[in-house]
């Protein structure tokens, strides 16, 4: 083992330029790939921004969902319906018998 050591830090010491620019590149390497930019943070706000899109879309249909809603609610049969069944509202001619589950 020591002499595996001492090997290892004489060619350290002869080739000094070499170990020099190997270690700047696994820098470079290590910043490429786990930088602010590099590819873990760009795959996370790939996956983020796919997330996103499908909440948007969600919310896109629930716009028009209630947009239909809104329309729907300035008709009278509509209006007469939702009194009808959450109010039990009736017209002058007609019997209400309520239900009621035990």
């Amino acid at each position: 083992m020591k002499q595996l050591v001492g090997d290892i830090w004489a060619f350290v010491r002869s080739h000094p330029r070499k170990i020099f620019l190997l270690a700047l590149a696994g820098v470079f390497v290590l910043w490429i790939v786990f930088g602010n930019y590099g590819i873990v943070a760009r795959f996370r706000m790939e996956a983020e921004n796919r997330m996103l899109k499908a909440v948007e879309e969600q919310e896109e249909k629930s716009i028009s969902e209630n947009q239909r809603k809104i329309k729907e609610a300035d008709e009278p049969e509509t209006i007469e319906r939702i009194a009808r069944e959450r109010y039990n509202f009736s017209r002058d001619d007609e019997t209400l018998y309520i239900i009621e589950k035990q």
